[in-house]
């Protein structure tokens, strides 16, 4: 073969090659530059199941990240970082991903642990009859959250019928664990309820923004049988579980919430804000947000008083008052100032965001250069009434117009009703 023969060959690997450093180099860039920002930012923590890497065994062939949808993963100096860990969701495909098994999944970190009940194969705690399963339990995939509600149903199945007088099984939460546990009690023709706090099916995914993406592998659900939808709209999968509800019979008992559940003689009995109940077996399907946390002010039981935005368009030519300093408040806030004719006003206690996305950070700083969104800080709500809400920033006080109130200050974790109860929990540093 000749030289220019060689040359003909080698010329275009050669630019390939040139391409390809390029694209890794540029490629490192960007993921420094992220994670940079997310430490700046201050969020350097995910807040559930993630990926942790085992180093020597990486090749570092980029196929976690390529498989994190969330794009929370990035490549830095030929190695996977969590650059976006705020952005994880812990859907774990990152983990199959990996051609030599050098991913795995894992809670908490060495800074923050994280507190994870502690659960038989079964799904039941230390106390015999009370059952766990999906977020609570450490796995928010909806698939996996799923099954797991169909397994602890199984298991309840095997303790027996309840006393005259007990229901089998009172279900709390309608996310994806208690909906698959309800259709598959209902199946197994127990004596039941479900119980959730919200207005929806869906749990967290109902909160979800109008057509976020929600990921699911295969599912096994009676009426349905075994369903694959990939990605789909949260709108499409929280229609496909009401006409399965709808087909079943299956009834939830809405805007009701689990207020205690105290250990009796063969059961529980379990309190609620609108009745009481008792039961052999209980099983929490509730995740991990937990119950809103209210403003404790005079006023705040109105009905235009929410705890999550759902859909801004509700609120187009009102006064709308956003509570919180976290992406859930701004977010909220940013999508309210962009329906036509809507005034909002966004009230935190701080002095400065300290754990926002920093496109939140501009996108708001934005808003209220433009006087789409009024920011105060360093305030508190004091009253909300039918027209107006009182804020106090310092020794101030501010009567606002407001016909919307959207608080979004977080919630309280279960994890305390738990420990009153004696469950054991297990605090997870990473591992």
């Amino acid at each position: 073969m000749s030289d220019i023969q060689y040359l003909i060959y080698a010329l275009p690997l050669g630019c390939m090659f040139v391409w390809y450093l390029h694209w890794r180099l540029q490629r490192t860039k960007n993921a420094i530059a992220q994670l940079e920002d997310a430490k700046a930012s201050g969020l350097t923590e995910p807040s559930s199941l993630h990926p942790a890497f085992e180093f020597p065994k990486c090749i570092g062939s980029g196929a976690c990240a390529n498989a994190c949808h969330e794009q929370a993963i990035g490549l830095v100096g030929g190695k996977p970082y969590l650059i976006n860990p705020a952005n994880c969701i812990g859907h774990g495909l990152c983990m199959p991903a990996c051609p030599v098994e050098a991913v795995k999944l894992v809670f908490g970190t060495a800074k923050r642990g994280m507190e994870i009940p502690h659960l038989s194969p079964t799904f039941e705690t230390n106390i015999p009859g009370l059952f766990i399963a999906g977020e609570l339990g450490g796995m928010g995939l909806v698939h996996k959250s799923v099954e797991q509600g169909r397994q602890a149903v199984k298991s309840i199945v095997k303790r027996g019928a309840a006393s005259s007088g007990m229901l089998d099984v009172v279900i709390v939460g309608a996310g994806p664990a208690g909906f698959s546990a309800s259709l598959n009690a209902k199946m197994e023709k127990l004596n039941f309820i479900t119980l959730e706090q919200e207005e929806s099916l869906g749990g967290a995914i109902y909160h979800y923004p109008r057509n976020k993406i929600t990921m699911t592998s295969a599912m096994e659900l009676p009426i349905a049988g075994r369903v694959k939808l990939g990605e789909v709209h949260k709108e499409k999968l929280l229609e496909f579980w009401q006409d399965i509800a709808t087909r079943a019979d299956l009834k939830f008992n809405f805007h009701e919430r689990m207020e205690s559940i105290e250990p009796t003689s063969g059961g529980f009995f379990v309190k609620t804000t609108q009745s009481e109940y008792l039961a052999k077996s209980v099983l929490l399907a509730i995740g991990r947000r937990g119950t809103p946390r209210t403003l404790e002010v005079r006023g705040e039981h109105s009905a235009k008083v929410v705890y999550r935005l759902v859909d801004s368009h509700q609120y187009g030519g009102m006064d709308v008052l956003v509570v919180g300093g976290g992406d859930s408040a701004i977010e909220a806030a940013l999508a309210c100032a962009g329906e036509p004719g809507t005034t909002v006003t966004l009230s935190y206690r701080g002095a400065a965001f300290n754990r926002i996305k920093p496109g939140n950070r501009e996108r708001l700083a934005a808003a209220e250069a433009n006087k789409r969104v009024r920011v105060i800080m360093q305030s508190d709500v004091m009253e909300i009434t039918p027209d107006t809400v009182i804020i106090k920033r310092k020794a101030n006080l501010i009567t606002l117009p407001n016909k919307a109130v959207i608080v979004c200050a977080g919630g309280i974790l279960p994890t305390g009703l738990l420990k009153k109860l004696g469950v054991e929990v297990e605090t997870h540093y990473g591992e």
